[in-house]
C-alpha cells in the first residue's frame, strides 16, 4: 500500500495527505516535546534549512504515546517555535503503535532497521527516511538526524531525484521542417 493517499492532519486542523509532499525526499520522525531526546528537534531542523530548497522535507508528528509531549497544539507548537525555531511541516498529536495506531504508521512500522527488526516504534524520534520512489528506511531513536548514514540517504535520494527530472525532459524544441533536435 501506498502510504501518500493516507489522510493526515497538519497541527493547524488542516486536512492533507503525504501527496503534498509526493516529490520531496521525506524524513518522517514522531516527536515529543518533553523527551529526553527533544533537542534532535534541532538537527533535525538544520537538515530541513540545508536540504529545504533541494526537494527535501522533515515531517513532524506528536505523539504521546511515550507520555511526553504537550497536551494541546498551541502548546506543541509554541514550544518547537521558541525553543528550536522548527520551521519544517508539524502534525496532530497521532498513535504510532497499538490498536489505535495512525495508518500512516501502520504501514511504515512494517519496515525494517538496519538490525532486521520490523515493529513497534520503540521511542519518541525514530525516523523513517521515504524517498520519491517510495523506499522507505527505518532508523531508531538514538540514531541522530544528521548521522552518516541518513546524510547520504538524504543525498543519495535527492541526487537521484534531480538526475530523473533531468532524463524525463525533452532534450530540446524541434526545428526546421525535418524533425531534427538542435545540432
Amino acid at each position: 500500500m501506498s502510504i501518500n493517499g493516507i489522510p493526515l492532519i497538519t497541527i493547524d486542523g488542516k486536512p492533507t495527505s503525504l501527496l503534498e509532499y509526493n516529490d520531496k525526499v521525506k524524513l518522517i520522525v514522531n516527536v515529543a516535546s518533553r523527551c529526553g531526546l527533544a533537542p534532535q528537534y534541532e538537527k533535525l531542523e538544520k537538515l530541513q534549512r540545508a536540504y529545504g530548497d533541494r526537494g527535501f522535507t522533515v515531517l513532524g508528528f506528536p505523539s504521546s504515546q511515550f507520555l511526553q509531549e504537550l497536551s494541546s497544539a498551541e502548546a506543541i507548537k509554541e514550544f518547537c517555535t521558541t525553543t528550536y525555531g522548527v520551521t519544517f511541516p508539524m502534525f496532530e498529536k497521532i498513535k504510532v503503535n497499538g490498536r489505535s495506531q495512525h495508518p500512516l504508521y501502520a504501514e511504515l512500522t512494517k519496515t525494517p532497521d538496519a538490525h532486521g527488526k520490523a515493529g513497534r516504534v520503540k521511542w519518541n524520534f525514530e525516523k523513517f527516511l521515504v524517498t520519491p520512489a517510495g523506499e522507505i528506511h527505518r532508523f531508531r531513536p538514538t540514531v541522530e538526524p544528521d548521522a552518516p548514514e541518513i546524510i547520504d540517504l538524504i543525498e543519495g535520494s535527492l541526487t537521484r531525484s534531480a538526475n530523473e527530472l533531468r532524463t524525463s525532459r525533452p532534450a530540446g524544441p524541434l526545428v526546421g521542417g525535418d524533425g531534427d533536435r538542435n545540432r
